[in-house]
């Protein structure tokens, strides 16, 4: 597996990372024992970036994240995030605390829970708008002094923020959903992540799923899964938006991969300053996943896929209304 720099701060990660959200918490039943064997076999692939948060289960993956890396800690970069409101009851609830006292809190619990000395990449997980970026980053940047983080990072946050984030301390990586069929990083988060050295991590870089062409209704999704109430999978979203992964799935066969090879070696391919972290709770689509950095696309085939999945094209929104109300800020 290739390696990256990650921003301009000396943190390098692997060219794909790994997202553990999904094995326990989202996506249908938890498999924690399947998480960490595919956690394990991700090493043996070079794949060493993972990605979690305190807020999925809520805390438990950061516990399946912590048995998977006991006794290799060192060999892995972690990432993990802080910012929801926690209701244990209900996990679904989304409100957002960016006070110091919260991130300084929510540091001490995941490096708990991780089994870690120090947090590789810690992200705020969407901006609190009722706090000034300039406290939270400066809890934050506090806690690299203290030697319990490493690198900073934001998510889903606009470039104002950014740059203001980037004032106060330097931030390593802002992560946000992008891939074939969520552009929104290309509409001025990129171009200031460039001019400040800031690395994307790309998360959901298969569209959640949809990309892969293995979801054709919402039968195919468990009852408890998280996507059955996201609007781009209710019906008459999905009825447009399949003709999309459809045609995904005819370039990838023209080209001889999978679907969700071609769609990781588009992200791959949008620059070296990009990462995407891909989740899967099996050893066997992770293998797959793995493959895509072998996959070099011409900006021809490039270019054939941004006009194939055009951003136009795709029917709903990303999210529901309560949590689209929190990105960008």
């Amino acid at each position: 597996m290739d390696r990256r720099p990650l921003g301009s701060q000396g943190l390098e990660v692997s060219a794909e990372g790994l997202g553990c959200m999904g094995m326990t918490w989202a996506y249908g039943k938890g498999d924690v024992e399947g998480g960490i064997t595919t956690i394990h076999r991700a090493l043996e692939l070079g794949i060493t970036f993972l990605d979690t948060a305190e807020v999925y289960g809520p805390h438990t993956n950061e516990e399946l994240v912590g048995r998977a890396i006991a006794g290799r800690r060192d060999e892995f970069e972690i990432a993990t995030k802080f910012g929801f409101v926690i209701d244990a009851a209900d996990p679904y609830r989304r409100g957002v605390d960016g006070t110091p006292e919260n991130a300084r809190q929510a540091c001490e619990g995941s490096l708990r829970r991780l089994g870690v000395d120090c947090i590789d990449l810690f992200y705020q997980h969407r901006v609190d708008p009722a706090v000034p970026i300039e406290e939270t980053v400066g809890a934050m940047a506090e806690l690299v002094s203290a030697g319990k983080v490493r690198c900073l990072g934001l998510s889903e946050a606009s470039p104002e923020t950014i740059r203001r984030a980037h004032a106060t301390h330097p931030i390593t990586a802002v992560q946000s959903e992008y891939s074939l069929w969520t552009r929104d990083p290309e509409d001025g988060v990129l171009a200031t992540l460039r001019e400040l050295g800031i690395g994307l991590v790309a998360y959901s870089p298969l569209g959640r799923g949809f990309l892969t062409g293995q979801i054709r209704s919402l039968d195919d999704l468990p009852e408890d899964d998280w996507r059955r109430s996201n609007p781009r999978f209710q019906e008459d979203a999905l009825r447009e938006n399949l003709q999309l992964a459809d045609r995904v799935t005819e370039l990838a066969a023209a080209r001889g991969v999978t679907p969700a090879q071609l769609a990781l070696a588009w992200v791959l391919a949008k620059g070296d300053d990009i990462v995407p972290i891909p989740g899967t709770k099996s050893p066997r689509r992770l293998e797959q996943n793995a493959a895509a950095v072998e996959i070099v696309l011409s900006a021809d085939e490039v270019e054939e896929l941004d006009n194939a999945v055009s951003p136009d094209a795709v029917r709903g929104e990303r999210y529901p209304e309560a949590m689209m109300a929190l990105l960008g800020n």
